[in-house]
Order: C-alpha cells, then sequence, then structure tokens
C-alpha cells in the first residue's frame, strides 16, 4: 500500500486537453513549433481563415510606433518568423529597431531567412530565448509584443512579470492572441471549423494533424478575456483594455508600465 505525500506539489499542466507533467510540457511545445515553422503562415491561415492578417494589422497600429526620428526599441516575443518585427519596422520610423525573442530555433531560422531577404538585418536581431526568462535587462524597452505565442508558455504569469520587468517607464505592452467566441452561432461555427476541419487540413497540406489539433485544444484552456486582462494587471501593468476582434475569435490584450 503506498500512500500520497501531503506536502507534495501537483506539477502537471495542460498541453491541450491533456496534461502533462510541468517539466514535459516546453519540449512538446517545441516539437510542435518545430514541425510548422516552415509553415506558420499557412498554419495562421487555416486557424482564422486568413483573418490574421487583418487583425495584425490592428495590432501594429495599435503599437503605433513613431514616424520621426524618435528612437523606439520593441521587443517582439515568439515571434520567431518576424512577421509582426517586420510589420513595425515598416510602420514607424527609421530608429525604430526590433529584438526578436523566440524559444524555436527552427521559427528564428525562418525568420532570419526573411529578416534578411526583406533587406531589415541591421534592424532586426533576432535571439533564442525563454519568455519566462528574457535575456534582457530591467527597462531595455520601449514595446512588448507578443503574437498567438502566450498561450503556448508554460507559466503565464511569469512571463507577464518577465514583460513587465524589461518595459521601460511608459512602456507599452500588447498581445495578441485567439480568445473566447462571445457571438452567438459564430461560436458553434468556430468550435466546428477548430475541431473538425482544422486538424484535417494540417494533415492534407502538412501530413500532420497532431500540432494542429494541440493548437486548437490550447485556444481552449486558455484564459478568458476577462480573466486573462486580470492576469496582466497583477504583472503591474495599467490601463488594462482588450478589444475583441471578429467577435471574440481573436483579441488584442494592451497595457502600460507606468
Amino acid at each position: 500500500m503506498t500512500t500520497s505525500d501531503p506536502n507534495a506539489t501537483d506539477t502537471s499542466t495542460s498541453f491541450g486537453f491533456r496534461n502533462v507533467r510541468e517539466e514535459e510540457r516546453q519540449s512538446l511545445v517545441n516539437d510542435v513549433f518545430s514541425k510548422v515553422a516552415e509553415r506558420y503562415d499557412l498554419m495562421n491561415d487555416l486557424m482564422s481563415g486568413g483573418l490574421h492578417r487583418l487583425w495584425k494589422s490592428d495590432f501594429v497600429s495599435m503599437l503605433n510606433p513613431p514616424k520621426g526620428d524618435a528612437p523606439f526599441r520593441l521587443l517582439d516575443v515568439a515571434g520567431g518568423t518576424g512577421d509582426i518585427a517586420m510589420r513595425a519596422l515598416r510602420a514607424g520610423g527609421p530608429q525604430t529597431t526590433a529584438v526578436i525573442c523566440d524559444i524555436s530555433p527552427e521559427m528564428l531560422e525562418v525568420g532570419q531567412r526573411r529578416v534578411v531577404d526583406a533587406g531589415l538585418s541591421d534592424r532586426i536581431t533576432l535571439i533564442e530565448g525563454n519568455a519566462e526568462t528574457l535575456p534582457f535587462d530591467d527597462k531595455s524597452f520601449d514595446a512588448y509584443t507578443i503574437s498567438f505565442g502566450i498561450r503556448n508558455v508554460t507559466h503565464i504569469d511569469r512571463a507577464l512579470t518577465e514583460a513587465y520587468r524589461v518595459l521601460k517607464t511608459g512602456g507599452h505592452f500588447l498581445c495578441l492572441e485567439f480568445s473566447e467566441v462571445q457571438v452567438p452561432i459564430l461560436d458553434r461555427i468556430y468550435d466546428f471549423h477548430s475541431f473538425e476541419v482544422i486538424p484535417r487540413l494540417g494533415q492534407l497540406t502538412a501530413g500532420d494533424a497532431q500540432p494542429y489539433q494541440y493548437l486548437v485544444e490550447s485556444i481552449r484552456k486558455f484564459p478568458k478575456q476577462d480573466q486573462f486582462a486580470e492576469m496582466i494587471r497583477a504583472a503591474g501593468f495599467q490601463n488594462v483594455t482588450y478589444r475583441n476582434l471578429t467577435g471574440g475569435i481573436a483579441a488584442i490584450h494592451s497595457g502600460w508600465r507606468i
């Protein structure tokens, strides 16, 4: 007969709809993104019906990098393929620069190619790192963005604390993430698309349905809009708001270090 230790800590966490040990989760997530890195834009097209391109335009508009000669330093976390960073540089002035930090070397490899092809390698730096333990000094960035990445972090609260730490006073935190659909009927349509269509499309286009199955499940496990906003406040941010996109399929969360 065995007895449980009353002082033992449950270190399980979700990986989609199944529970895994905390120490296993990151490697499982890394494996997903190693498989989808070359097809990352296709993945987002499948998951959003192509709407992610419009959502990212709204996202960068809210970031609003300065158009003049003022220096502006952006940290884009989990932005391995470079999409948000390159959009931000095109929207901002000549002194806008970006650091892309991603835990996936495969995603960073894709991003490095795209940054070079876009002629932006003198203004964008790519660094491998973990959102929960960022390799940057305190108060070193004017803005922090994370797009469709924070739900893949094991400890979201730690990532938010790190975001607050590396932002300068007056710095802007912005997160674009899939969220809870809040429009009747649309929620049912989106559920059908997520669980019945996306994994099948993943199998057809990429030859592997499993990464896509995890990604749609991870959306359902992510905190709902109000709950996530409270987590952002708990990390120290002020003037926290969110804006739903396409009925809540995605949402942009905003907060400021004041």
